[in-house]
């Protein structure tokens, strides 16, 4: 098998990541993920593991995880999603994503072991997991940060015995699918706390806290939240980077720098650095100076990047409101400049109305186009129709190459360009700018 015929091969299982309208909970089969990874010979159990689940900031969080492990002398695997250019971003071994000749290899294997499949065939996170999963065992490594794909509980993910888990922020997201209700959401991502296992939550709603503790409860999971049993206080913050104290149940981290920019990413490096003295507790040698470069190191593309300057363009992967806000909130208080135009794509299952009503009170222009997944995209339009009688300031594009080439056309030196509304859109960009 080629790496062409890999990816076709791979391509060939139902992907959710590119449909906006299915039943969550008859798509989304354990027994189906249970079935393949026996015929595998269960390697998801072969090497130590972490869980992250949540709304927002899971995949940030998971990488500076990730980014300190390696930084104590760990093989440290990493598996999130979705990915911005190549499939190969979501498995990665310390620095270095899977090679094209082990897709090939265990893509061979997954099809021998489907054979004894005659129906109900699993989807393409299933089958990647799976990969990811013997990618890591033959691979040897020592300890591996998984980051769910939706949900939880239901989760491809889900089948891992982790030595801790970790719930970053749930918001508003997926309500067709997860729950209508915050209560609901956080039950379907606090389907990865485990009987025993410590489980470390960043700040959460009321509605989404109680539950989550209720689930510890339940489980005698013993529960750490940042904002009661770890503190963080931010100290200052520019372009390059920012410097913040976090205070945790082992000890204080002073001065730590982080080139993540955002409020948002000290509390994901918080709710990390919950993870990581749970690992300590568990036996793990991680010194302080291990955290510190790791923080420092972590790199995360398509979240408040930079991606150039004179003008800014700056990509971020917001797709809820919540996401929306803290993204409006890091531009207004790190960036100067004198109009912001706004490249915005979104998927149909998203709250449009959301998102535009965190980000149109920042924005002089708004170029509004659809990325290249064409199942999930909304139109521009329908986007568009959303904003009612504030549409003016609206240019539609057919597509992504057309609204950056639209935005560089519409852009001063001074200025602004904000791409945002999907990973997606971002990483189509990222391409473009390439």
């Amino acid at each position: 098998m080629t790496y062409k015929e890999a990816g076709q091969y791979l391509d060939s299982f139902i992907n959710y990541e590119k449909k906006d309208k299915y039943d969550y909970k008859t798509s989304f089969k354990l027994d189906r993920m249970k079935r393949l990874c026996a015929i595998l010979g269960n390697p998801q159990h072969a090497v130590k593991s972490i869980h992250i689940a949540g709304t927002k900031g899971k995949g940030s969080t998971s990488a500076i995880i990730h980014s300190i492990l390696k930084e104590a002398g760990y093989r440290t695997g990493l598996y999130t999603s979705p990915h911005l250019s190549s499939f190969r971003e979501r498995i990665r071994i310390d620095d270095s994503m899977i090679a094209e000749d082990d897709i090939c290899r265990l893509s061979e294997k997954i099809k021998t072991a489907l054979e004894n499949f005659k129906d109900d065939l699993p989807s393409f996170f299933e089958v990647y997991t799976a990969l990811a999963f013997l990618y890591f065992k033959e691979n040897k490594a020592d300890i591996v940060v998984y980051e769910t794909g939706l949900g939880g509980r239901l989760d491809a993910t889900n089948l891992i015995s982790p030595l801790v888990t970790a719930i970053t922020p749930i918001s508003y997201d997926h309500t067709d699918k997860l729950g209508a209700s915050l209560k609901e959401i956080a039950s379907e991502k606090g389907g990865i706390i485990k009987e025993g296992i410590a489980c470390v939550s960043a700040p959460q709603e009321i509605e989404a806290c109680l539950e989550i503790e209720r689930i510890c409860r339940e489980k005698k999971s013993h529960l750490t939240m940042v904002g009661r049993d770890i503190m963080v206080k931010i100290k200052s913050a520019n372009l390059e980077k920012q410097s913040f104290d976090v205070v945790g149940a082992l000890g204080k981290y002073s001065e730590l720098e982080t080139k993540l920019l955002g409020a948002h990413q000290a509390i994901n490096t918080a709710t990390a650095i919950g993870v990581v003295e749970s690992l300590r507790s568990a036996g793990f040698a991680i010194p302080d100076e291990a955290i510190r470069r790791g923080v420092l190191n972590c790199k995360w593309p398509g979240r408040l990047e930079i991606a150039a300057r004179h003008p800014f363009i700056v990509l971020d992967g917001a797709q809820n409101r919540a996401s929306a806000n803290a993204l409006a909130s890091a531009i207004k208080e790190l960036f100067v400049y004198k109009k912001l135009i706004l490249v915005l794509g979104i998927s149909k299952d998203k709250d449009i109305k959301g998102i535009l009503e965190e980000l149109m009170p920042i924005s002089q222009t708004i170029i509004v186009t659809k990325s290249n997944v064409v199942n999930r995209a909304c139109e521009p339009k329908d986007i568009a129709e959303v904003t009612g009688s504030k549409k003016g300031r609206m240019i539609l594009t057919k597509n992504v190459p057309e609204a950056i080439s639209r935005a560089k056309e519409l852009a001063d030196k001074e200025d602004l360009i904000l791409v945002t509304g999907s990973l997606f859109v971002v990483g189509e960009v990222r391409e473009i700018l390439k």
